[in-house]
């Protein structure tokens, strides 16, 4: 296939590459100037857009989203898939698909979960929205990128799920690193806490395979200073579009609330360039 791949950051470089590894003619645009390994560089968003059977998004938020759509959907040959993987509200995806469908594009909003590493890998796991001829034709792509694609439903379905996804996240995440903190103070050795919560009721992905406590667990960014694998920024960004889903349709999401509250703190204190899984450090600094 030709494929566009719009936005070549740290996610989308390497899932462009592993595309051109498997055969693609992969033509990027990042306004960063970030060439992709293996692929053809664009000059504009339009130029890589143009002509090629699908197109690839990977940016920042909605606002963005929303102005590459107005910029490649004209430039996108009718029939082609538009797939988006950013992560961003519900209702920019949604608009992001009415454009392609007046233009006669097949789309897919397809967020993904898996970080750096997973992109890397080929690893990721899609959560698609859009209509079942849509997620068809990305399909062949999601098998490339990652392992394991999931059909959510109609379009902006992708979105809901990344966000009810990340929420479940980032509340287990402050609860691990509540409990390592308390057990610290309680003079439970890090590894007995370990090995008694990650095969009990307590276990959870935010312990058993991204362990907040260095030298505790699988290898984690806790293991390396707490470079990001997922920023305390991103999980903050992803708890933002949560509690903005909540607001709009009514539901109550007290833990997803207090969440972005920590890590809003958190982030605007001291956690920037972290990982999200370093509120364990910061937990311990703090009073009760």
């Amino acid at each position: 296939m030709k494929i566009g791949f719009i936005g070549l950051g740290n996610m989308g470089a390497p899932m462009a590459a592993n595309l051109a590894k498997a055969g693609h003619e992969v033509t990027g645009f990042d306004v960063a100037g970030i060439v992709a390994e293996g692929c053809a560089s664009a000059a504009s968003a339009p130029e890589a857009a143009a002509g090629r059977d699908a197109v690839i998004t990977m940016l920042p938020n909605g606002e963005i989203l929303t102005r590459v759509t107005a910029e490649i959907v004209p430039a996108m040959t009718p029939g082609a898939v538009f797939v988006d993987c950013s992560t961003v509200d519900v209702d920019s995806a949604r608009a992001a698909h009415e454009s392609a469908s007046r233009a006669g594009l097949l789309s897919v909003d397809a967020p993904v979960s898996g970080g750096v590493g997973g992109a890397a890998a080929g690893s990721l796991t899609f959560m698609a929205g859009g209509s079942d001829e849509s997620f068809a034709a990305a399909a062949p792509l999601f098998e490339i990128m990652g392992a394991k694609a999931v059909h959510c439903g109609a379009p902006g379905a992708g979105q809901a799920a990344k966000i009810c996804n990340n929420m479940v996240l980032g509340i287990s995440m402050i609860g691990v690193c509540e409990a390592f903190n308390l057990a610290d103070k309680l003079g439970l050795d890090r590894q007995a806490m370990f090995d008694v919560v990650s095969t009990s009721s307590g276990q959870c992905w935010s312990i058993n395979t991204y362990c907040p406590a260095p030298g505790v667990g699988p290898t984690s960014p806790a293991d390396n200073g707490y470079k990001p694998g997922f920023a305390a920024e991103l999980m903050l960004k992803d708890l933002r579009l949560s509690q903005q889903a909540a607001d709009a349709v009514g539901a109550p999401t007290p833990m997803g609330g207090k969440a972005m509250e920590l890590y809003d703190a958190f982030v605007g204190e001291d956690g920037k360039g972290l990982d999200f899984s370093a509120m364990l450090p910061r937990l311990a600094k703090m009073n009760r």
